[in-house]
């Protein structure tokens, strides 16, 4: 294999990786290192060493991958878990120093997609994270949500019809043929006839928490509407119109 062909293979593999991933890990030291050497690699990275850190964060359920330790102050690594899988199909890699297979078989159970026993290489991090992230392209269906001005109703991909304010059409719209690509807090707000001040852009935010909590609370599939730091939001599904 010469220069170029390594190089080809080693984009190939690098664009497996997920663009944002979050570490939860009470070793702070490991989660730096780890984070520094998946920081190489591209990949946006957040790190928090308590579940109750994490849970309040406003974009915890937004991030594409997530390694988890099991032994997390706080809420329960398998509780985590578990919390993710409910609102989440990003991939879950688990790390555990806990012995036996129970272990095993309890974070599966939760959602997680691999368990790694600790201590474990960082290379051997990255080819967890990237054999499941190959794993989830695969399996994942390239899922359409219809939204109908007229109705005000948003089809999910099961054929549920969510019931939407005004409010929401407008929200959505933004989002129509963008293929996952956020959109800016200042354009949403200017669709919704409000200026972009902070003010503003945190009624944005409870807007967005409603819409998600109203769709969730109409089906169980799993709302592709997540926030992207210091840019705005995306639709990580396909939103056409009726």
């Amino acid at each position: 294999m010469n220069a170029n062909d390594f190089e080809a293979v080693q984009r190939r593999h690098d664009s497996l990786l997920p663009s944002r991933t979050c570490i939860l890990d009470g070793d702070v030291h490991y989660s730096r290192e780890l984070g520094a050497c998946l920081d190489g690699k591209g990949i946006e990275v957040r790190t928090f060493s308590d579940s109750g850190a994490f849970l309040t964060a406003v974009d915890a359920f937004d991030h594409d991958f997530y390694l988890i330790d099991l032994d997390l102050p706080g809420v329960d690594g398998l509780e985590v878990v578990r919390l993710l899988r409910r609102r989440s199909e990003a991939g879950i890699v688990v790390v555990s120093s806990r012995p036996g297979d129970a272990v095993l078989d309890d974070a599966l159970k939760a959602g997680a997609d691999m368990v790694l026993a600790k201590p474990v290489p960082f290379e051997r991090t990255l080819l967890a994270i990237q054999a499941v992230a190959r794993r989830c392209l695969a399996i994942r269906p390239s899922l359409t949500w219809c939204l109908n001005r007229g109705t005000r109703t948003l089809k999910t991909p099961q054929g549920v019809n969510v019931a939407l304010l005004e409010v929401d059409v407008r929200m959505l719209e933004c989002f129509v043929d963008t293929d996952g690509a956020p959109v800016p807090r200042d354009v949403i707000c200017a669709r919704l006839g409000r200026d972009a001040d902070v003010a503003n852009q945190n009624g944005l935010h409870a807007a967005i928490y409603r819409l998600r909590r109203r769709i969730e609370q109409a089906t169980e599939e799993v709302v592709p509407l997540q926030s992207k730091p210091r840019v705005g939001y995306h639709f990580r599904g396909r939103l056409v119109t009726a």
